[in-house]
């Protein structure tokens, strides 16, 4: 089943939310929780760990309405039932997008082109599973006979940032194995890698669909050269494997077949950790986690498939995230979890979110009148309180945030903890209620500042509050409950590019980069002289000079 194209502007519902938006403009959040002693009852989701509170939202009940009704126009539900069932809703690259299925039960069924792809999903688990347990148990030697202590995952974009986002999320439950990741075709940034790994006791997992990546197989090849000049050729059966799909390429580089681990191209390379492209993470912290991680995903899958509108999580959030984006003119979203180890689940969201809905052609292939997309950035609290915060609160910018926090430490530092929360809850609260005249006035007026000086002062203290948060607080930061909220993230996406009528797991733009890069690069190696615009050429002629 194709998705519907329709242009959202056109509809009852998007009519009525511009409407609507006039006579919200100037709401105040603090006057909407005055007026209803239920709102944070009302406007908050209980579901299994989390609680997700997006009470401190420019929102009423007529507001979220109005978006449920711009969903059900825009056919959420059919496109959901067409997600989950395989239908290749990819259309541009004529393919499903099926990462859902990867995370499934084995007592599911999911057909592509009339296959049930369930049992193939399972075998590819399994043999991570064996292979894993080789790897950590010590079963498996290098080719000196020793056992392997460091993982070195060989991958860019999907096949880097989602496997290094959730090895550094669960460093709490990682094993004994050293891990690390090349991604930059950077050298420098190799072989400062390199220089930490003994090639007697090192695996390399190379990640790459293809086995044609420029940056990935660069990489590879250098470390492989490196390799080369500690041990023989066949050596690189015990100490490489591939994620891949391309044999022949694979079987060229040493590579023994029984270490390739299939994937499949109706998973995107963003969406793509749950396949083979997480055996870094299972190599980090075992297969028992990684299955965990796989089953928290699948809680949320299911919450999002089954559960009504106005209950679900992913579809609340995105609607919000849309009222902002095409309503309130809000260009960026902040995501900003309160602990050290999600710090890179920004720059992992990044990707997730601004290569899929970076669109601005409808699925029709018309120009779009209208914004999608969002620019997502942040960073860990409390460091980001002492970073850019001072932008959310006393900027001209209007940026919600979703803050995430966990109700209780890993380490059970109570101390530590009890103020990392009292900052967590603080900040969204300062961030609604801000400081008005008056109280700036009384503060100043405690001081030993005279009235000139309080006058002069007074406008720099002022906040003007009213900044819109979500509040997403979960029970502990487990491999469950972490595969819940990337799934959680995945499915606000796909409700966003329904909603805006484009196509989110397709990825063009990323291609004329690399076009043009391969392009350049026969100039800088002097194999061809191209023409360029002026700029190009002028840099280039530095670069020679």
């Amino acid at each position: 089943m194709a998705l519907n194209t329709l242009n959202p502007t056109e509809t009852k519902a998007w009519k009525k939310l511009e409407e609507h938006f006039k006579s919200q403009k100037n709401v105040s959040l603090q006057d909407a929780f005055k007026n209803d002693n239920n709102r944070f009852k009302d406007f908050s989701i209980h579901w299994e760990d989390f609680l997700v509170d997006y009470s401190k939202n420019r929102v009423s009940k007529e507001t979220l309405s109005l978006l449920n009704d711009l969903a059900e126009e825009c056919g959420l539900q059919k496109a959901i039932e067409a997600y989950f069932g395989g239908d290749a809703i990819n259309e541009t690259e004529g393919r499903a997008v099926l990462h859902t299925a990867l995370r499934a039960k084995e007592s599911d069924q999911v057909f592509v082109d009339g296959l049930d792809v369930i049992p193939e999903i399972f075998a590819v688990k399994e043999k991570i599973n064996q292979f894993t347990s080789s790897i950590i148990s010590g079963e498996h030697k290098g080719f000196t006979g020793k056992v392997i202590t460091d993982v070195v995952n060989i991958g860019i974009g999907g096949s880097d940032l989602g496997p290094a986002m959730i090895v550094e999320g669960l460093e709490h439950y990682k094993n004994h194995l050293n891990t690390h990741f090349v991604s930059n075709v950077e050298g420098d940034h190799v072989h400062e890698i390199l220089r930490k790994l003994n090639p007697e006791t090192t695996l390399f997992v190379i990640v790459s669909k293809t086995f044609t990546t420029q940056e990935t197989l660069t990489n590879a090849n250098t470390i492989r050269k490196w390799f080369l000049q500690h041990a023989k050729e066949e050596a690189i059966a015990k100490h490489f494997v591939a994620v891949s799909t391309n044999l022949e390429k694979i079987k060229a580089f040493g590579i023994h077949p029984e270490n390739v681990f299939p994937m499949k191209d109706w998973v995107g390379g963003r969406f793509s950790l749950w396949s083979a492209v997480g055996l870094s993470i299972a190599l980090a912290v075992g297969a028992d986690n990684f299955e965990a991680l796989l089953k928290g995903a699948n809680s949320m899958d299911t919450h999002f498939r089954k559960t009504p509108f106005d209950q679900n999580i992913p579809v609340v959030l995105a609607l919000i995230s849309v009222w902002y984006n095409n309503f309130w003119g809000a260009e960026s979203e902040a995501i900003i979890p309160y602990t050290q180890y999600l710090r890179n689940l920004p720059a992992y969201l990044q990707q997730g979110i601004m290569e899929s809905n970076g669109k601005s052609v409808d699925r029709a292939g018309k120009s779009i009148g209208y914004q999608t997309g969002t620019i997502i950035w942040g960073g860990s609290g409390t460091n980001a309180q002492h970073a850019f915060f001072q932008l959310i609160h006393q900027g001209t910018k209007l940026i919600p945030a979703d803050f995430i926090g966990f109700k209780k430490s890993l380490y059970g530092e109570e101390d530590h903890h009890q103020k990392l929360m009292a900052n967590f809850l603080a900040q969204t609260e300062a961030l609604m209620l801000g400081k008005n005249e008056d109280t700036v006035k009384k503060e100043l007026m405690k001081t030993d500042k005279n009235q000139e000086a309080i006058d002069a002062l007074l406008p720099f203290k002022i906040f003007k509050g009213n900044n819109p948060t979500n509040t997403l607080m979960i029970d502990s930061l487990t491999p469950e409950s972490l595969g819940k909220l990337v799934s959680m993230y995945e499915h606000k996406i796909f409700v966003q590019g329904v909603v805006w009528n484009i196509f989110s797991y397709d990825q063009w733009g990323v291609e004329l980069g690399k076009q043009l890069a391969s392009v350049i690069l026969t100039d800088i190696t002097k194999e061809t002289k191209n023409q360029h615009d002026q700029s190009t050429q002028g840099l280039l002629d530095h670069l020679d000079a």
